[in-house]
């Protein structure tokens, strides 16, 4: 999302953007940088930092275009930077076209992207919003679809079911697309919940990481060496499991 620095403001509108930020490349160079993470660029309502996402596949008007995108790419590599971006994929914001149409009709292929349930189901004591103090449920009710979603963030940031297969499929074909235009990888925000801690998708309990083996392949198979970044934010004793056997 927009930085409201203005120090790789290349249009004098207050706003960080991407020619401001082709514009550094030859300071990270020297600096010794090999790799930039780019945090969430994509179009969004911006209530959370780009973290509500409402279309994978546009860049922020304020931060640029896609061609000017791809001239940072193009910086990058020629001083040897290779360019990972911040995938957001354990929820979407509410104005995501996805939630949109799931919410609309309940027959709809979109509807189980999310999860719904006609009653506010019971909450385990232990199972409540990552902000507590802004979000006293986990379940909200809407208007439209006449029944509740579940959120892990806030409300207007539905948790996507990632149980559902065509929600992973969708999630790679985001992927690929960014791929294809030259990122190195993905930065994967809240993964625990992503692959299931909430207990709603369908990870197996005995494998946890099989999603991050699934999201990993399909990036070697397109971008060999390419990188997945996943966010385990627990404390050290419980990261141990979302790592395999030497990987």
């Amino acid at each position: 999302m927009p930085s409201t620095s203005s120090g790789a403001d290349a249009d004098g509108d207050g706003i960080g953007d991407f020619p401001g930020l082709t514009s550094k490349i030859p300071y990270l160079s020297d600096l010794g940088a090999t790799c930039i993470w780019l945090l969430p660029f994509f179009a969004s309502p911006g209530r959370d930092n780009g973290y509500d996402v409402s279309d994978y596949y546009r860049i922020d008007p304020r931060l640029g275009t896609t061609q000017d995108f791809l001239d940072f790419l193009h910086a990058a590599g020629e001083r040897g930077i290779r360019v990972i971006i911040d995938l957001v994929v354990n929820h979407t914001s509410d104005e995501h076209p996805w939630f949109e149409a799931a919410r609309r009709d309940e027959r709809s292929r979109f509807r189980d992207y999310y999860v719904w349930s006609g009653e506010a189901p019971p909450v385990k004591p232990d199972d409540q919003s990552v902000f507590p103090d802004d979000e006293p449920t986990i379940w909200t009710y809407d208007q439209v679809a006449h029944a509740f979603y579940y959120h892990k963030f806030y409300r207007f940031q539905p948790d996507l079911n990632t149980g559902n297969p065509a929600v992973l499929d969708a999630i790679e074909h985001v992927m690929d697309y960014w791929l294809s235009l030259g990122v190195a990888g993905f930065r994967l925000d809240a993964i625990p919940f992503v692959i299931g801690q909430n207990g709603l998708s369908s990870a197996d309990p005995d494998n946890p990481d099989g999603v991050l083996q699934r999201f990993n392949t399909y990036i070697q198979d397109r971008r060999p060496g390419g990188r997945l970044v996943g966010e385990v934010n627990l404390p050290p004793a419980e990261t141990g499991r979302y790592f395999g056997q030497g990987d």
